[in-house]
């Protein structure tokens, strides 16, 4: 990576957060230019022009950086609002790795509904993760919920199979709390059974998921790591 992309940044400003979203000419142009300087393999999705102080946002997947509009500096870091302290980069970051959560394959996922189970959330979790197993035992506090968990083994070959001897027990839910709050191991799961242990790595990663757990709402947002009942609580009344 270029040495620039390694330089820290932190903005403070009072600006308004949006800004329009189509290239134009001068987007295009600082596209151009500042690519080739981020590194060999570097690929940058979009350039677009903001309110704070002519600095234009570099969009290289789901980072977000600041360039000038020759391109000739590069600054990483948050934007903040000084008044409100409103983070306005972790906005934007927000805004673009929101999914469409009708969309999720909810059939590939462990269900566990809670009292009437209105208010519904997606984890994608390994068996051998212990900050899954953290929010695990905080889901054990929460009411009125709906839990799809989507088994993403990404930790280790033992992930994988610890999560297929779950996956094909007779009661999956069981044997993923048996395991993950108690530490009960699942009985080995039969030769011929399958698993959508491919299927949700693929999904994993299309969706950008690069940690466990991370949780997915139905407004798109996600929170990526554990939080304890009072946040979830928080988040969860937000939602519309």
């Amino acid at each position: 990576m270029h040495q620039l992309y390694k330089l820290a940044f932190a903005a403070i400003l009072t600006l308004p957060t949006s800004w329009a979203l189509a290239q134009t000419a001068q987007e295009l142009a600082v596209k151009k230019m500042i690519e080739p300087r981020l590194g060999q393999g570097a690929k940058v999705d979009s350039v677009t022009k903001t309110p704070y102080s002519g600095l234009f946002e570099v969009r290289v997947g789901s980072d977000i950086l600041y360039t000038d509009e020759k391109a000739k500096y590069l600054f990483i870091g948050r934007i903040l609002d000084t008044k409100t302290y409103q983070d306005y980069t972790k906005t934007r970051v927000d805004e673009l790795s929101k999914i469409k959560f009708s969309d999720l394959p909810l059939a590939s996922a462990m269900k566990v509904v809670k009292g009437n189970g209105k208010r519904v959330i997606a984890v994608f979790e390994d068996p051998n993760c212990g900050y899954c197993k953290r929010f695990d035992k905080t889901l054990q506090e929460v009411d009125n919920i709906t839990v799809y968990t989507f088994l993403y083994n990404i930790l280790s070959e033992d992930s994988i199979t610890k999560a297929r001897d779950i996956w094909c027990s007779a009661d999956r839910s069981k044997a993923w709390d048996n395991w993950m709050l108690n530490g009960k191991v699942a009985p080995a799961a039969a030769a011929g059974c399958t698993t959508p242990h491919e299927k949700i790595l693929a999904l994993g990663k299309k969706l950008k998921v690069t940690g466990t757990p991370t949780i997915f709402f139905v407004d798109g947002t996600r929170i990526p790591g554990a939080i304890d009942a009072q946040g979830l609580e928080a988040k969860l009344v937000t939602i519309k």
